[in-house]
């Protein structure tokens, strides 16, 4: 059986060289897993899909998820159960944001879905969340997480 994520190879291969960064065999593995899943994953998701192929510790599959996050590829997403989910930004947030930070709190501004039943997560790219809040005197935004609960399409 071929695992959707070896088909992504090649994409995840060139969108690490466009961060002018080492690319590795664990980072294309665990960019790959991103690119073929539907929806945020938690480390040990990530490190499970490429247990079948690949030998990487899950220390190190951690530290591939953190360093995308820090370069702006991916974004993570606290879970119910307080465990990190990670999924990719958009596509052009992801690109732009490897070369500007900026753009990278930009990129993820956006809501996520989680469903109550199978406990998935799944960005919401196109709805946006403008907040008017007026902070204190010295306080300053740096994200805004909105999640909506219900069913998703598959358990509903």
């Amino acid at each position: 059986m071929k695992l959707a994520y070896l088909e992504k190879i090649p994409q995840a291969q060139a969108t690490l060289r466009a961060t002018g960064e080492r690319v590795t065999e664990p980072r294309v593995a665990v960019l790959a897993t991103l690119l073929s899943s539907d929806h945020a994953m938690s480390h040990l998701d990530v490190a499970a899909m490429i247990a079948t192929r690949h030998t990487i510790d899950r220390v190190t599959v951690y530290r591939v998820l953190d360093w995308l996050v820090g370069v702006g590829i991916a974004h993570r997403i606290a879970g119910d159960d307080r465990v990190w989910r990670f999924m990719l930004n958009t596509q052009a947030g992801a690109q732009a944001a490897g070369k500007n930070s900026a753009h990278h709190a930009q990129s993820h501004a956006h809501a996520h879905f989680t469903c109550n039943t199978c406990g998935q997560t799944f960005c919401l790219d196109k709805v946006q969340p403008k907040m008017n809040v007026k902070l204190p005197t010295g306080f300053s935004t740096t994200e805004v997480d909105l999640k909506i609960r219900g069913l998703c399409a598959e358990c509903k």
